[in-house]
Parts: C-alpha cells; sequence; structure tokens
C-alpha cells in the first residue's frame, strides 16, 4: 500500500554560454515576491518546440521509494534509453549514486545518455529544474522557481527536498545559463504554455498560502507574466490539498499546438473528486480565449479504466495526458487496459503527425503519482 511519502500525486533547452539577460536588471532578480516584478525580455516557449537537451534525474532515496526503488531507477533508465533515440539526455544523479545511474542507464540510444553528478534526492525534475526561457536575439535562460518541497514541509506529505531545492542554480551553473530567479514559488508541472505568450495553470497550486503566501491571484498573475514571458494566464481551479501538487496543471490540460488544448477526461473508477476537476477545467478551457483572441479548440483524452489496473495503489496516475515531447516523437504511458492505451495513441498521433508515438510502460513510477513528463525537463535550442 502506498505511503504519503512514496506518492506524489492522486491525478494526476540551450549549452556552454548564454548571452546576458535582456532587459531584467538585478533590482528585478532580487525583487521580493509580493512586489510587481519588472517585466523580461524573454518567454517560455512551448515544449513541442525544438529541443537541445533532455534533462532527468536519478531517484536517490530508499526512505522515498522503499522497496520500489529498483524498479523505479529501471523505469526511469528506460524512458531516458527511448528519449535517448530521439535527442541527448542528462540524468542528474548524487556523486555516489552516478556509477549506478549509469550502469542502468548504459549508451543506448543514437544521441547517448550523460549523467551528471549534482546532489539530488528524487526524480521529479520537471518540478525542481529550472524552467528555460528564452529571447529574441536567440539567449536562453533558466527561471528557478524557488522549489519548496511542494509546500508540504509539516504535513503527511514532506519528504526530504533540499537537494532538489539547489538543484536548479547548481545545473544552470554546470552549463553557463543565465539564472533568472523567479518572484513566486512554483514548480514546473504547474506551467503550461503555448509559446506564443499564454500560459494554463491551476490556482489551488499557485494561489495556495503553501506557496505564496500573502499573494492574491492578481499578483501571482503578475509575477508568472515577469518571470515567464507571459501575456496572459488561463486560470483553472483544479484541488488544493488533496495531492502533494495540489493538483498540478500538466496531469490535466496541455497545449498541443497554440489554440489547441488537450483535456485529460477520468475515466470509469476515477474518484468523482477529480471528475468535478475535469469538469471545471473543460467549462472554463470551452470560455477561455488565448493570447492571440483565439478560442481554444479542445480534444479530451480519456484516461484509462481504474478498475482494470487495480492493485496499483489509489495515487497511481493514470494521465496520459502527462505524456512528454520531445524531437520527432511522443512518449506517453501504457497502463494495460489495451482499448484506453490505443484510443490514446490514435488521439496523440493525430494532434503530432510529424512525430513518433512511443507508448511506455512506466508503472514504477506512475505508482510514486508522476509520469513521464514529471520525469523530464527540456532545454529549448536557440
Amino acid at each position: 500500500m502506498d505511503t504519503p511519502a512514496t506518492s506524489r500525486r492522486s491525478l494526476l533547452r540551450y549549452g556552454a554560454a548564454a548571452l546576458p539577460v535582456l532587459a531584467l536588471g538585478t533590482a528585478a532578480l532580487s525583487t521580493p515576491a509580493h512586489a510587481a516584478p519588472a517585466p523580461t525580455a524573454f518567454r517560455m516557449p512551448a515544449e513541442h518546440d525544438r529541443h537541445l537537451r533532455t534533462f532527468m534525474a536519478w531517484p536517490a532515496l530508499a526512505s522515498v521509494w522503499e522497496n520500489r526503488l529498483t524498479a523505479v531507477r529501471t523505469a526511469v533508465a528506460n524512458v531516458a534509453y527511448e528519449l535517448s533515440r530521439y535527442e541527448p539526455v542528462v540524468v542528474l544523479a548524487r556523486p555516489g549514486q552516478a556509477a549506478d545511474a549509469r550502469y542502468y542507464c548504459g549508451s543506448g540510444g543514437y544521441y547517448g545518455i550523460e549523467v551528471l553528478e549534482i546532489p539530488n534526492d528524487d526524480l521529479w525534475i520537471r518540478d525542481f529544474g529550472p524552467t528555460f526561457v528564452v529571447a529574441p536575439g536567440g539567449a536562453v535562460a533558466g527561471v528557478d522557481t524557488n522549489f519548496n518541497g511542494w509546500g508540504k514541509s509539516g504535513t503527511s506529505y514532506q519528504q526530504p527536498f533540499r537537494n532538489d531545492a539547489a538543484a536548479a542554480a547548481t545545473l544552470l551553473t554546470e552549463y553557463g545559463v543565465q539564472r533568472i530567479e523567479a518572484s513566486f514559488v512554483g514548480e514546473g508541472g504547474s506551467l503550461e504554455t503555448d509559446g506564443q505568450g499564454t500560459l494554463l495553470a491551476t490556482v489551488s497550486s499557485l494561489v495556495n498560502s503553501n506557496r505564496n503566501p500573502g499573494m492574491s491571484q492578481g499578483q501571482v498573475e503578475q509575477a508568472l507574466k515577469a518571470s515567464l514571458g507571459i501575456e496572459k494566464v488561463i486560470w483553472v481551479p483544479g484541488l488544493a490539498g488533496q495531492d502533494i501538487t495540489d493538483c498540478h496543471i500538466d496531469c490535466l490540460a496541455r497545449f498541443t499546438t497554440p489554440g489547441q488544448v488537450i483535456l485529460d477526461r477520468p475515466g470509469p473508477g476515477t474518484d468523482p473528486k477529480w471528475v468535478a476537476v475535469y469538469r471545471e477545467a473543460k467549462q472554463v478551457l470551452e470560455s477561455a480565449t488565448d493570447a492571440a483572441g483565439r478560442r481554444l479548440r479542445i480534444t479530451e483524452l480519456p484516461a484509462p479504466d481504474r478498475r482494470l489496473i487495480r492493485g496499483r495503489g489509489k495515487e497511481f496516475l493514470s494521465s496520459y495526458t502527462n505524456y512528454y515531447t520531445a524531437n520527432g516523437a511522443v512518449l506517453v504511458p501504457q497502463f494495460g487496459d489495451s482499448r484506453a492505451d490505443a484510443v490514446a495513441a490514435a488521439i496523440l498521433q493525430a494532434q503530432y503527425p510529424d512525430r513518433t508515438v512511443v507508448q511506455l510502460d512506466i508503472d514504477a513510477i506512475a505508482a510514486g503519482g508522476g509520469g513521464i513528463h514529471c520525469a523530464t525537463q527540456s532545454q529549448p535550442a536557440a
């Protein structure tokens, strides 16, 4: 049976030297969270834009994964291998665990896999790693979103995060990429953009006293716009307090292209509270317009039948929407509900006709409440 420590959710880019930060001075980098930060010339790109590499992280702690640590490491290595067929992959690992990570990951894949010795705690690099932004002149920077363990210190969901909290800054230094300290606290999984100025986010994961105490929704929105180069935020309610992330957007709704959104539709056997989250999100998205004034086109991505995947724990993340878009490929889970797996693959292939849909068994990762998107972070090509 999953414990809070081992279960994360129940719903559920440049190289050696970036150019100087544009239109962002030292004062903006140190602006207190409650103040209105200065805007930046950088913007957050879409995940479907071309990548220079993908970052992943090696799960470090037996205290978190208990007897599933070997299985989850094997699953992480398998995802890294499949990704390395399409783009370079860098896996962060504690220095004392780097040899094991290299052994598991091997040297397979066309582009290969590099293991980089940076201390970490867990595999969820989407949340604790840098969120990359780009500037019109080609500069790339990394936004450090001040990871605080999903704000769960002192709760039953608490797990070690000190190394994860420092990893973004260390990684950016390693690659000579400019670091921008965000004027809000959040995680990469709470941020979904079309690359053209529109951001999807849940109120529950960002306008929350466990991340941004004393900040109103309007203040958080201004911080997001300034730090990420966003013009418009489309807020969906989400649900606080029912999982460690407080309902991240990347398990719920994703942009496939500007103006086109994939919406996770809960499968049979889903807890009613998450069905309500889906319905609220659908209502918001159906009436929303993006930064360019376009109405959103919504494609629903049905989740598998929860009754067919019994025995995997109530925290098991059975969301196909937590897929990852790589160069030339879309990596998506398969859960063993053969009909739902096939439908998900067909829908995503139609959405990404120029990419290969690769379905992977990630049960060990999903049992911890996350997915392929949670376990990856892209560095954009300039």
